[in-house]
Parts: structure tokens; C-alpha cells; sequence
């Protein structure tokens, strides 16, 4: 097994926990707050952070490209610090790469959603190295599983899905 790590933010991060641990290969989650500007970030001081999510996945069974092209199906990359009711920096759409490889990968992806036309507008994610990540409390952990019809403005978009690509593309 190859384990990598992503991290993303896109919204809320109870709903895209719930949806993003369900996906074959993904091994292990963990909510925080990442990409901004204050150490030991807590709900009530992240300052410029995003609520992240940590993913750790076997890229034998699911690839970064996949899990970035769910990422995008689950929330709204078209927005600006916003995804459904929630607005704020801390609602942002973000991929954090861990190397140049992801970034590529980033990059590519939101390319090939913008050329689709599928999907609202044009991606606004930010695409950034990735930087300290900052734990959430532990009520934030888990919160769709212990609280099953909790708060959530995440869901697979059933028309927000790129057509498949080769393997050669891949």
C-alpha cells in the first residue's frame, strides 16, 4: 500500500468529511484548520484559516485526480468564500498540494472542469502549498457519523462529473 496525504477545503468540513471517508482507498480523515495565519487554530480563533480536511488514501486504489474530481463534485468551487449558507474565509474552496506533483495534478483538474462547462462557473479554488494543520476539536471529528442528521451542504452533484479520461491521460 501507497499512502498519500491530501488536504482540501470546501466548505464546512463535518459534510466534507462524511462524504470523503466513504470513498474506497481513503484509509483515515481528520477535520481542522489550515492556510491561514494564526498557530494552535481553534473554532473560536482560526483566524484566516479554511476548515480543512486531512485525507489519507492508498493511490493504488484511488488516485489524487479521482479524489480531487469528487472533491469538486461534492461542493461548489464556483464561489467565493461561500458554499451554501455558510460565508466567510473560513468556507473557502482550497487544495493545499504536498508536493509539485499534486499541484500539477491540481491544476490540470481545475483546467479540465473549467473546459467541461458542466459546472456554474469558473473554479475560484485557491491551489496553494500546503502549511500547518491545525486539529479541530474533538466534536468537530466524525460529527455527520455521531450526529447523523447534523448540518451538512454537502452532496454529490450528479451533473458535476468530468467525462472519463483515457488511461493514457492518467
Amino acid at each position: 500500500m501507497t499512502e498519500q496525504r491530501a488536504v482540501l477545503a470546501g466548505g464546512c468540513f463535518w459534510g466534507m468529511q462524511d462524504l470523503i471517508r466513504k470513498l474506497p482507498g481513503v484509509s483515515h480523515t481528520r477535520v481542522g484548520y489550515t492556510g491561514g495565519d494564526v498557530p494552535n487554530a481553534t473554532y473560536r480563533n482560526h483566524g484566516t484559516h479554511a476548515e480543512g480536511i486531512e485525507i489519507w488514501f492508498d493511490q493504488s486504489r484511488i488516485s489524487y485526480r479521482d479524489l480531487l474530481e469528487f472533491f469538486f463534485q461534492i461542493h461548489d468551487p464556483t464561489t467565493v468564500n461561500r458554499q451554501g449558507n455558510d460565508i466567510g474565509m473560513s468556507y473557502r474552496s482550497a487544495i493545499y498540494y504536498v508536493d509539485d506533483s499534486q499541484k500539477q495534478v491540481a491544476l490540470d483538474t481545475i483546467a479540465d472542469v473549467n473546459a467541461s462547462g458542466l459546472w456554474p462557473g469558473k473554479v475560484v479554488t485557491e491551489v496553494e502549498p500546503v502549511g500547518e494543520f491545525w486539529e479541530a476539536e474533538p466534536e468537530h471529528q466524525d460529527y455527520l457519523e455521531r450526529i447523523p442528521n447534523g448540518y451538512t451542504c454537502h452532496f454529490p452533484r450528479q451533473d458535476w462529473v468530468l467525462p472519463k479520461r483515457s488511461s493514457a491521460a492518467e
